[in-house]
């Protein structure tokens, strides 16, 4: 598991120069050519997307809110949730680079902290499971891709590159270059992204932890009723569909049965 860590503000870069707010702007902006092949222009994403109207407005909302000024951030950030539908804290603590994909009801709460190069789809949530004061929310590290509709939730660390599957519910530490799918989330895979970040998820591609259990499953199944029938006096060949279903007791349940009968 990746070891707790606490990211730095991205009001500094590598060298601990401090970053402009119009650098990180204008970071936030390029990005979107980089991840999203839909935009076009400058102007038409800087006017058309919810999700880098809540960057922006998040990166305004957090630098008041660093200063002390805690209740114009909150009203800032009040005023870009009901513009944009996507709700982040002013505390929370968000990287360069920072992207949200169609930027519709993404939550972010006030103890959140995201890496640098992370994207976010639609109907994410990075939420708490405590009223308790304090560290709350996950941490992301760079690079991490979460699919639409996935909630990561508590005090977790989230490791670098880490992909994780639309709809799943992440509420335990991921180690870095894993992917993340179900409900709750099970690591499925880990695999070392060498050329850079690639902040593709290609859900086709994602393994599904349920299915595999159920062809082992019914593949045990399979060798038990072998197993039974030579018991019985009745040696079977596998690939003998025929000699197959005449062991089976599913009768009219049986899905080749429904499926070779007559239309009523």
């Amino acid at each position: 598991m990746p070891e707790a860590c606490t990211l730095t503000s991205p009001m500094t870069d590598t060298a601990s120069r401090p970053l402009r707010l119009r650098e990180l702007m204008r970071e936030d902006l390029h990005c979107v050519f980089q991840r999203d092949p839909a935009a076009r222009t400058r102007f038409e994403v800087l006017t058309t997307y919810p999700g880098v109207h809540a960057i922006l407005g998040h990166r305004l909302a957090h630098r008041l809110w660093r200063g002390g000024w805690r209740y114009p951030a909150r009203l800032l950030s009040f005023a870009v949730r009901l513009f944009t539908n996507v709700d982040i804290h002013p505390g929370a603590v968000i990287g360069r680079r920072f992207f949200i994909d169609h930027g519709a009801c993404v939550v972010i709460g006030e103890t959140a902290e995201v890496g640098d190069d992370v994207t976010l789809y639609h109907g994410v949530t990075l939420g708490g499971t405590s009223w308790k004061q304090g560290k709350r929310h996950p941490t992301l590290a760079d690079g991490v891709v979460v699919g639409a509709g996935a909630k990561i939730l508590g005090p977790i660390v989230v490791g670098a590159r880490v992909r994780v599957g639309a709809n799943s519910v992440v509420v335990k530490d991921v180690p870095e270059d894993a992917t993340v799918v179900g409900v709750p989330g099970w690591v499925v895979t880990r695999r070392r992204q060498e050329n850079g970040l690639d902040h593709r998820l290609d859900h086709h591609l994602l393994p599904d932890p349920v299915a595999r259990s159920i062809s082992c499953l019914v593949e045990r199944i399979d060798q038990l009723e072998l197993e039974l029938a030579q018991l019985r006096g009745q040696p079977l060949n596998p690939a003998d569909g025929d000699a197959h279903c005449r062991t089976c007791s599913a009768g009219e349940l049986c899905c080749d049965a429904v499926e070779a009968s007559p239309p009523q």
